[in-house]
């Protein structure tokens, strides 16, 4: 029986004196950690010469600065010990190449703290959770976490509109048998409805973004004409920022059904490793690729796939999925303007469409292979 984890979402309503205590811990962790990389920072240049020296150094921990600064007391000291976890993962991932150098966190950061569960410090009390420091706060619990899935940790967060909420990782014990491949789908990106399945099947995204534009730039002009950190500007940022969080979980709602109903009925789904980031620079679709949200949804149908012992199977970006010929498999060079396939073998087919039936063959065509 492996080990897996899984998280759960919810609502928080902290009262003023919590939501006070909330944010003065988001203001500590980045404290901490903006000190503790300043230290690291200012040792590495002084001892980089002696690799010796530099192993040798023992590194500031969140305790080291109570002493110092007493009002760390006040706030959870498990939300500290995973800012220093963190900035540890920073330079880890620094040092293996797969980041950039950790860089100081800002007030415009995410606002989030990690707390861990220790003794029962943390525990679901019907309408409220038991938290280290702010004991009983009422959450708005739309689902149930089952039985057998234990509490790790909490990480409590802030939204731009002064929204709380909380996420909750859970572990749990279950052996995922690989299912037998039978029923297989290849999707083909499309930059206006997010993708065109090889059943021929659109799946019609409604450009949530794009349908907010006019009120967003009424609310963000009227921001431009208030005077900057006055209370009419506060009120103002706010009613900008509920608009962005509106699209924001109106697409992931979205992209949950899409990935939900994909999952539920194929074992195998195919796609195209793309680089979206390059994608929007070079063709300059910036504003398309950003709000049809693809990594996100291939990131939901990969867990919801592996959480059913079934695979997403990504082939080479490279691969000619467009200028091959679904029927006959010759390829001809296709304009970004043409919307319609036409071979010389009679095929006539819906550009998207024929590019995902290629992309399901070539999926097919890994599969048997591997």
């Amino acid at each position: 029986m492996a080990k897996r984890n899984k998280a759960y979402t919810f609502r928080l309503y902290p009262t003023e004196k919590q939501a006070l205590l909330i944010r003065k811990t988001f203001g500590c962790v980045r404290f901490v950690y903006n000190k503790m990389l300043a230290e690291r920072k200012e040792m590495y240049a002084l001892l980089k010469e002696d690799k010796d020296a530099l192993k040798k150094v023992k590194l500031p921990t969140p305790a080291k600065y109570k002493k110092e600064y007493e009002w760390l007391k006040e706030v959870d000291s498990l939300a500290l010990a995973n800012a220093q976890l963190n900035l540890d993962k920073a330079y880890k991932a620094f040092f293996k190449g797969k980041a950039k150098f950790p860089k100081f966190k800002s007030k415009r950061h995410k606002q989030s703290y990690t707390t861990n569960v220790v003794n029962g410090n943390i525990q679901l009390l019907g309408g409220h959770i038991k938290l280290p420091k702010l004991k009983r706060v009422k959450i708005r619990q739309h689902r149930e976490i089952p039985s057998e899935h234990k509490i790790k940790s909490c990480t409590i967060s802030m939204t731009s509109s002064g929204k709380y909420y909380i996420s909750i990782l859970t572990e749990y014990e279950k052996e995922i048998k690989n299912k037998e491949i039978q029923n297989v789908v290849g999707l083909d990106f499309a930059m206006d409805g997010l993708f065109v399945d090889s059943e021929g099947k659109k799946a019609n995204y409604p450009k949530f973004y794009r349908q907010m534009l006019d009120r967003l730039a009424k609310e963000q002009r009227k921001l431009s004409r208030k005077k900057k950190g006055s209370s009419n500007w506060n009120k103002q940022r706010i009613r900008v920022a509920n608009i962005h969080e509106k699209v924001a979980n109106q697409r992931k709602n979205f992209l949950h059904h899409q990935s939900k109903e994909l999952a539920a009925n194929f074992d195998a789904v195919v796609i195209e490793d793309l680089d979206m980031k390059g994608m929007s620079q070079a063709l300059k679709f910036g504003r398309s690729v950003a709000d049809n949200g693809w990594g996100m949804f291939t990131s939901f149908l990969q867990y919801k796939l592996n959480e059913q012992g079934k695979q997403l199977i990504k082939i080479d970006k490279w691969f000619p999925s467009t200028k091959t010929c679904s029927q006959c498999g010759s390829i001809q060079e296709m304009a970004l303007s043409a919307r319609t396939y036409q071979c010389t073998c009679g095929l006539t087919l819906d550009r998207d469409y024929n590019s995902a039936l290629n992309i399901k063959k070539e999926g097919i065509r890994l599969l048997t292979t591997a």
